[in-house]
Parts: C-alpha cells; sequence; structure tokens
C-alpha cells in the first residue's frame, strides 16, 4: 500500500510544484515577442503548463464521480482499465483541437464560423451552445450536492451559490488568475484522495492488475459506456482550442509553432495524467470501501454518509469538499467555453471584457439555473443530470467529427493538417466515442442494445 501511494503522492506533489512556479511568477513572464526565440529549458515547459489543466477539470466533474463511484462499489478493481483507455483517448482528441488553436490561431467555434457556410456553422454551434448549458446544468447540481453534504443546504439554494460564486469570479478575474485557482482547485481535490486511499486498505497488486487488463464483469456494460462515452465532452474541445491560445508567441515561425506543439502535447499529457490518477483514486476508494463491505451506491450525497462509517467522519468531510472543488472548478470551465463558443460565432477570440464573451458565459450559467429551478417544480433536479446527459450525447458526435474535419483540412491547417494514420485514429475514437454516446441516449428511452 505504501509504493502505491507513493505512487499517486508523487502525481499530486508534481502538480503543486507547478502550482508553486505560477504564484512565483514563473508563467506571467512575457515571452520574445519580437524575435521569436522562446527561452529554453524546464521554465520554457513549466510556461505551458495549465490549458490541459483546465480541460483536466471536465474529466473530473461531479458526473465522473458518479460513474466511477459506481464502477468501484459493484465491481471493485475490474473496471480501472477503462480509465486508461478513456485517458489515451482523450490525450488524442485534446492534442488533436490543441493543433487547431496554435497552427490557426482560432478556437474551434471561430474556425467552425470561418471554415463552414453560414448556415451549417450556425446550426453546429447552436447545439454546442445547447451542450454547454447542460454541461453547466451538471455541473451546478454537483456543486449544490457538495453544499448540502456539508452544510444540509437545499440543492437550489445551493446550485444558486455556485452560480454567484462562478459568475464572480469569471466577470472579475482574467484568464491567467482564473487558471490559478484552476490549478489550486485541481491541487486541493488530488491531496484529498491521497489522504483517503491512505486511510483505505487498497490492493495496489490487483490495481496494477487491472489498469492494463480489460474485463467485463456480469452487468457492467452499461458503466463502462458512462464511463467511456462521457469522458469526452464538447465543450472541452471548444475550450482547450482556446486556451491553448493564451501561450501563443506567433504564427509566423514554423520552429516556434512546433515547439508550442510539443510543449501543448507535453502540458496536455501532464495533465490528463493528473485526471487519470485522481479518477483512478475515485474507484480504488470505492473498491477498498464499499465493495469490500458490500454496499452499492447510487448517487454522491449516499456516498458520504456511507463512507464516514467506514473510514471515520474526516473522511467523509474531505469527500465533500474535493466534491465542492471539483463542482466549482468544472462549473467555471464550463463557463468559458460557452464565453468561446458564443464569441466564436461573431468572430471574435474568448475575452471576458468582450460583450459577446460575458454574454456566452451567462447564458450558459444562468439559463442552467433556471432550468434545474424549473425541473426541480415538478419532479426532482436529479432529474435534470438524466436531460443534461441526453443532450450530450446528441451533440457530442457532432463536435468530434467537426474537429477531425478542421483539423484534416489543408485549407484550415496548411501542411499541419492531420496525417493519414492521424486521421484514422481519429476516426476511429470518434467513432467509439460517438457510438458509445448513442448507446447511452437509446437507453434514457428504454432500449438497451447490450
Amino acid at each position: 500500500m505504501f509504493i502505491g501511494g507513493s505512487f499517486f503522492c508523487v502525481i499530486i506533489f508534481g502538480v503543486n510544484i507547478f502550482y508553486y512556479f505560477l504564484f512565483m511568477n514563473v508563467f506571467s513572464k512575457k515571452f520574445d515577442n519580437v524575435s521569436h526565440k522562446p527561452v529554453l529549458g524546464i521554465k520554457d515547459l513549466l510556461k505551458y503548463i495549465g490549458p490541459g489543466l483546465l480541460v483536466t477539470v471536465g474529466f473530473i466533474d461531479p458526473g465522473n464521480w458518479a460513474a466511477n463511484l459506481a464502477a468501484g462499489a459493484d465491481y471493485g478493481y475490474a473496471l480501472l482499465w477503462m480509465i486508461t483507455l478513456a485517458t489515451i483517448m482523450l490525450i488524442v482528441l485534446q492534442h488533436n483541437v490543441a493543433r487547431l488553436g496554435i497552427t490557426t490561431g482560432l478556437c474551434l467555434s471561430e474556425a467552425t464560423t470561418k471554415y463552414l457556410k453560414p448556415v451549417y456553422s450556425k446550426i453546429i454551434l447552436f447545439t454546442a451552445m445547447l451542450a454547454s448549458v447542460s454541461t453547466s446544468l451538471a455541473e451546478l447540481i454537483g456543486g449544490a450536492i457538495a453544499l448540502n453534504m456539508l452544510f444540509d443546504i437545499p440543492l437550489i439554494v445551493g446550485a444558486f451559490l455556485v452560480l454567484i460564486f462562478v459568475l464572480i469570479m469569471l466577470y472579475t478575474n482574467t484568464y491567467r488568475l482564473i487558471e490559478r485557482w484552476i490549478i489550486a482547485f485541481v491541487s486541493i481535490i488530488g491531496i484529498g484522495f491521497i489522504y483517503e486511499i491512505f486511510l483505505a486498505d487498497v490492493n495496489f497488486a490487483q490495481a496494477a492488475y487491472s489498469w492494463t487488463v480489460p474485463s467485463f464483469p456480469a452487468g457492467s456494460i452499461v458503466i463502462i459506456m458512462s464511463v467511456l462515452g462521457a469522458v469526452v465532452m464538447p465543450h472541452n474541445l471548444f475550450l482547450h482550442s482556446e486556451v491553448i491560445q493564451s501561450r501563443q508567441w506567433n504564427l509566423k515561425d514554423d520552429s516556434v509553432m512546433k515547439k508550442q506543439m510539443k510543449f501543448a502535447f507535453m502540458d496536455t499529457l501532464f495533465s490528463m495524467g493528473i485526471g487519470w490518477a485522481i479518477n483512478s483514486a475515485m474507484i480504488l476508494l470505492a473498491a477498498a470501501t464499499f465493495f469490500k463491505s458490500g454496499i452499492s451506491i447510487t448517487d454522491l450525497s449516499q456516498a458520504k454518509l456511507l463512507l464516514s462509517p467506514l473510514l471515520g467522519e474526516n473522511a467523509g468531510i474531505v469527500f465533500a469538499i474535493t466534491l465542492l472543488l471539483a463542482g466549482l472548478a468544472s462549473t467555471i470551465t464550463s463557463g468559458i467555453a460557452a464565453g468561446s463558443i458564443f464569441a466564436g460565432i461573431f468572430k471574435e477570440p474568448y475575452d471576458i471584457k468582450d460583450n459577446h464573451s460575458r454574454f456566452g458565459v451567462g447564458i450558459s450559467l444562468i439559463v442552467a439555473f433556471l432550468i434545474l429551478c424549473a425541473v426541480s417544480i415538478f419532479s426532482t433536479p436529479f432529474k435534470g443530470l438524466i436531460y443534461s446527459q441526453m443532450i450530450l450525447s446528441m451533440q457530442l458526435p457532432i463536435t468530434i467529427f467537426l474537429q477531425i474535419y478542421l483539423t484534416s483540412s489543408s485549407r484550415v491547417m496548411g501542411k499541419y493538417k492531420n496525417t493519414g494514420i492521424t486521421k484514422i485514429l481519429l476516426y476511429v475514437i470518434g467513432g467509439i466515442v460517438a457510438g458509445l454516446n448513442v448507446v447511452l441516449l437509446l437507453s434514457f428511452f428504454g432500449v438497451q442494445v447490450f
């Protein structure tokens, strides 16, 4: 257990080292925009860490928590392999869309507006805004559940508090400050899970086997589809192509472009590795506690109540705090993505000082809260999660194949367009993710494919 736990310590320690450099102003140093000759070495790489971590937040949002805890509680360590597979797919897709941002200087929304016919671009980006609202709805619910766990606050009131906090954060802070807050949140979430992993009696030998060897326990296919199908989220693809440009030097020097792509890949690889570790920790915790005790988890609020008797009251509190931070962070990134999508419709980059970006953020977050209130009148807030997942399942294939079309076009990417092998790999991954989401969508209507 000590060796396995130390592994997670090393990963999260790395995040905190980068976080330290952020606050020591390493990242705030200006790039050499005149000579276009970035400084070589570790400091140059450190300046690139950040955009990927904003994407990682979508990889550890409350929806993933529910699926991971259910996987660990019902099947122990057996489904850890799906976290590994999901992370690999995510790295490929996210780095591909980051290349779009680096090569063109455009986010996915701007590129859609520029290179597609207006009738098609408007329809696609309208569906992307709907997906953003759906994402914000799920994130608000996650944050509200955490506040309910900690302070017994009603879900609607909790969602309103999360909404106000996120709007203040987005409307009063620059992107760089938001990025620092997100890295802080991710660091604390990781440390929280390290604490809980050390409390639990985790079988790391069995975990190591399950990380690499696929297995399909009876009745597990729904959870497998839920995790794999929900890992890639539409708003994250728009988000990554936007925030990667915060590290941009210029679009003219080939050597600089290649260096940007290399560092962007390192950022994506590092950040998705953090996401892999945190998602794995969720399954490890559930397997070592709930599965071992024969307890099935049906919702997040149930998890804290059952965790406290097994590992102590502090473990339950830490669980709720980390869920709250995940909810806040994922709601923030959902808002940024919405601002980027809406601004892109008007051929503008994301800028919170610009009215289009501000309006896009407001549409996503405020409309999501109003929908949550409306759903709560006739049903329960948890119904909102079902509706949001339905919309995401329908929109995700559109965004994935839009991205592949743009990044494979020489008109858009020039000599940096996808190679034949890359294109095949992207279509395979896109087909898998899209297929899983179609199956999930059908399951909402009672149609069971498997």
